[in-house]
């Protein structure tokens, strides 16, 4: 569980004495990986992905809507950042989540949302 106390978070029990604070580097990565998925559909190919476990490309374009070239773009990015993993199968890519961060990134957008928010 994740506790913040004026400008300190930390992992642990509340009664922790101690607050520790996150390193330099850990907070460098995590913006970087909230500026990559600081896109509606970046976040919207993870969350389909977090669903069906792993996709192919002509699939994902199938349910977003999304052009194949803008999603190939995407999928091509997260992957150079290690979010996501890519498998050829014969003359297509299958693509799933490898960093566990983009789910909890994910979570915490699906729990801070209104039953209104959702389709």
């Amino acid at each position: 569980m994740i506790h913040n106390r004026g400008n300190m978070v930390y992992g642990g029990d509340m009664g922790d004495q101690y607050a520790k604070r996150l390193k330099v580097v850990t907070l460098e990565r995590a913006a970087h990986i909230l500026r990559m998925l600081a896109h509606p559909q970046r976040l919207r190919l993870i969350e389909i992905l977090e669903r069906d476990q792993d996709a192919a490309v002509h699939a994902l374009v199938a349910e977003t809507g999304f052009p194949q070239a803008v999603v190939s773009q995407h999928l091509n990015q997260m992957r150079r950042m290690g979010l996501l993993v890519g498998q050829r199968e014969g003359r297509e890519m299958r693509y799933s989540i490898s960093d566990p961060r983009a789910l909890s990134i994910l979570n915490c957008i699906c729990i801070n949302s209104t039953p209104d928010d959702f389709e």
